[in-house]
């Protein structure tokens, strides 16, 4: 038996001088297992709501309508049969190399927009219904094209029409995904490192803020304006998201993962967990477990 602990590394059906590949299929279940692999997939369901997807740390039940884009080679993800009902489900599985977006064409000043969106994807990319309902005539036909360069102008065409949506969702947090962004300024991507690297220990507002060369108020003014977040959710999510790991990668207690992620009490850190995730770290680790791959 595998261990439990393992993540099916997928092998895709890409050719080596591939440049996509399209499963356009109809199903009665979602139940391929956790897993990853070197691509990056743009992933559509119809008729799966009910569903769980899991993308990272993240797990959600789905609606009626899902495009999620995963840009990153680590990030394990899976769409599970959950509470779905439907027997007539749609998915669309369009897997490339990275190049249609890395040291290629597309990484010119034209294309920077999908540039940013695929750094994005690291984590996970979810679409609003806008943005799944304005690709979604070309995701219909785009297995139906047989010749390769008419191919891949359409998933050109898909990729630029999906980066115009700036309130796409990112799915896992950072730390659990493992990822870095380069867009950030010098001094914020300083205080998130210090912050990967030291989330264990205690960390104060004065010290990170002095670390940069502001006063505490000013920076704190200052991470919320560059990230979106107060210092103390950064700080949290990246706790959580280095606890979720630990519990898909390890057998440690939850006890004992508690206090090695920083968090102070138990009923803290089951509190958070439960509110940031939706559900407890027992539960949540049952889910990642149910969708591992066992031969």
């Amino acid at each position: 038996m595998m261990n439990p602990n393992t993540i099916l590394q997928e092998i895709t059906p890409l050719g080596e001088h591939d440049l996509l590949y399209v499963a356009d299929r109809h199903k009665a279940c979602c139940d391929f297992p956790l897993h990853r692999h070197t691509l990056c997939e743009l992933n559509f369901v119809e008729h799966g709501a009910g569903c769980e997807r899991i993308v990272g740390d993240s797990v959600e039940e789905i609606g009626d309508y899902e495009l999620v884009l995963i840009s990153s080679p680590n990030l394990e993800h899976a769409w599970a049969q959950g509470h779905c009902q439907s027997h007539d489900i749609h998915e669309i599985t369009i897997q490339f190399r990275s190049g249609f977006g890395v040291d290629s064409f597309l990484s010119t000043n034209p294309f920077q927009s999908i540039q940013k969106m695929f750094e994005r994807a690291q984590r996970g990319l979810c679409f609003p219904m806008a943005a799944i309902m304005s690709v979604y005539s070309r995701l219909q036909r785009l297995s139906s094209i047989r010749d390769g360069f008419e191919a891949a102008i359409e998933m050109a065409f898909i990729l630029h029409e999906l980066s115009k949506y700036d309130d796409a969702r990112e799915l896992s947090s950072t730390s659990f995904a493992q990822v870095r962004t380069t867009s950030e300024s010098r001094r914020v991507a300083k205080v998130k490192e210090y912050v990967s690297a030291h989330y264990m220990e205690d960390i104060r507002l004065e010290q990170l803020s002095a670390m940069i060369g502001m006063v505490p108020t000013a920076f704190s003014r200052f991470f919320k304006l560059r990230t979106g977040k107060t210092l103390s959710d950064f700080i949290v999510d990246v706790r959580l998201g280095a606890a979720s790991r630990k519990l898909v990668d390890t057998d440690d207690p939850v006890s004992s993962i508690c206090y090695d992620c920083g968090f102070n009490t138990l009923s803290n850190f089951n509190r958070l967990f439960r509110a940031r995730k939706g559900c407890s770290p027992t539960e949540f680790r049952e889910k990642y477990v149910k969708t591992k791959v066992i031969v």
